[in-house]
């Protein structure tokens, strides 16, 4: 889309605290509005229509949203959206009790192209383990993600991270 929309976009974003729980709704009409802006099935726009539904508290409504934007090329059409998009569906199916499908969309992602967004991945994921009881490998990927942003102790947490999955084997 244009950058007219994008900024319009990020300003809406910019006042979803100022929704109490409440006007939820109204923010969400909000997005659903720049939404019917882009073309019919737009994967932008089920994306941003997801996200609104999912950071309303309704992961239920925000996961077939996510899987249609998804399925429809937003990952071709805008990649970091696309990763942003696996992330936050991850963590809606790990909300309402699919955690193993979190587990099986994200773990390519480890081995995806790097960004800013592989710490978003790690946590994730390291939650979508730790519903499914697999503590151990999600407290390596989330020791593994911290370990370059310390000012010391880099190598030996990278290789506590690497020692908790290995242990395991």
């Amino acid at each position: 889309m244009n950058e007219d929309w994008e900024q319009r976009v990020l300003a809406a974003w910019a006042t979803l605290d100022d929704h109490p729980q409440e006007r939820a709704a109204d923010f969400r009409a909000v997005i659903d509005a720049l939404a019917a802006e882009l073309p019919d099935g737009s994967p932008l726009g089920l994306f941003e229509r997801a996200c609104a539904w999912d950071s309303t508290g309704h992961s239920d409504k925000a996961v077939p949203l996510y899987r249609e934007a998804l399925a429809k090329g937003l990952s071709e059409q805008n990649g970091y959206r696309g990763r942003r998009a696996k992330i936050q569906l991850s963590s809606s199916l790990r909300n309402t009790g699919q955690a193993e499908e979190g587990v099986k969309l994200l773990t390519p992602e480890l081995n995806g192209p790097s960004d800013e967004l592989d710490d978003a991945v790690r946590a994730t994921l390291a939650l979508c383990l730790s519903s499914l009881g697999r503590d151990r490998e999600g407290l390596s990927l989330v020791l593994g993600a911290l370990a370059p942003h310390l000012p010391r102790y880099q190598r030996s947490m990278a290789n506590y991270a690497r020692a908790l999955v290995a242990q395991a084997d």
